[in-house]
């Protein structure tokens, strides 16, 4: 019986500027850890080439500059976070002098070195805190790029604020980060340029600006007709009970509510919105994340037009093609 063959990463183009925090958006099973793991030479593209800090992935020499903080790192539970990272830092070759030297400036960067968390082991860990020894333990041998594989998955809130105050850091040192995540609200704060990968394939890349510019507006119209709902079924937007929303670039309000008073339309509510993250998805994909698992969720609202619903890349060809 043959097995389905699934393309987990097709055609996919993305390249990263030195000293840039760079976003890489999907739902599970988009391709986002099977990419990364192609760029850390894990595993192996069956077609393309993909290159890291300007060597073949990889590359030994490469490998020097790399660090990379999987979901789910696994650790030494009878250990401490200091003891786990002078044990890491031993194997990159550090005498245990400059080594325990080394846990002590890392561990205390990270935050686990006050009174309370310093003899702690990892089995007394919440999953913030094991994150944070994998932040500690990805910075040992100083590398100039990051790969972070959904570091704020399954956190609290306040876990959360705390690992992206992490990253804030690193940025600021210059650091180049390739972070991983269905976190949309955690890359919209962080990263300066993102994507959106979707079933293996880039639907959309660009700068922050570029990708959520523009000043948008949403009006809301009561009991709208069939008359009227059919002129606007190409706008985004929703029917919730007896009230349709739609939401139109600001200097397009003033034609769209001509036309809603053309057709005896009433208007509910004009509201200026700020375009997020997860409005972008939700146009490129047809669903939202569940924040929660990471998978992709029903948005609960009627789009108005199917077509819309559906992933396309055409839409946002022009961001794709800078």
């Amino acid at each position: 019986m043959k097995r389905e063959v699934v393309n987990a990463v097709d055609n996919l183009s993305v390249t990263v500027g030195e000293g840039e925090v760079f976003g890489f958006l999907g739902a599970n099973g988009a391709g986002k850890t099977t990419t990364i793991k192609i760029l850390l030479g894990l595993i192996y593209a069956t077609q393309g080439d993909a290159q890291v800090l300007g060597k073949p992935a990889g590359d030994i020499e490469a490998k020097h500059k790399i660090a990379y903080l999987p979901e789910s790192p696994y650790f030494y539970e009878h250990m401490t976070a200091r003891e786990i990272v002078t044990f890491y830092a031993q194997l990159f070759g550090m005498k245990l002098e400059d080594a325990r030297k080394k846990a002590d400036e890392l561990v205390d960067f990270v935050g686990l070195g006050g009174k309370s968390d310093v003899n702690k082991r990892v089995a007394e860990f919440s999953k913030g805190m094991r994150q944070r020894v994998g932040i500690a333990q990805s910075l040992i041998n100083d590398p100039s790029l990051l790969f972070y594989d959904e570091p704020t998955s399954g956190l609290d809130a306040i876990a959360r604020r705390d690992i992206r105050d992490l990253m804030f850091e690193l940025k600021r040192q210059g650091k180049t980060m390739f972070l991983s995540s269905h976190q949309l609200e955690d890359v919209e704060m962080v990263c300066g340029r993102a994507s959106i990968i979707h079933k293996g394939k880039l639907q959309v890349i660009g700068t922050m600006d570029e990708l959520l510019g523009g000043e948008r507006v949403e009006v809301t119209i009561s009991k709208p007709s069939a008359e009227l709902s059919g002129k606007l079924a190409e706008l985004e937007g929703s029917l919730v009970g007896d009230k349709l929303t739609v939401t139109v670039a600001n200097s397009n309000v003033g034609e769209l509510l001509d036309a809603v008073r053309g057709a005896k339309g009433d208007v509910f509510s004009v509201v200026p919105k700020k375009r997020r993250l997860e409005d972008l998805f939700v146009e490129i994909v047809g669903e939202r994340i569940d924040a929660a698992t990471g998978s992709l969720a029903s948005t609960g609202d009627r789009p108005l037009d199917s077509a819309d619903a559906k992933p396309t890349a055409n839409k946002y060809k022009d961001l794709m093609d800078k």
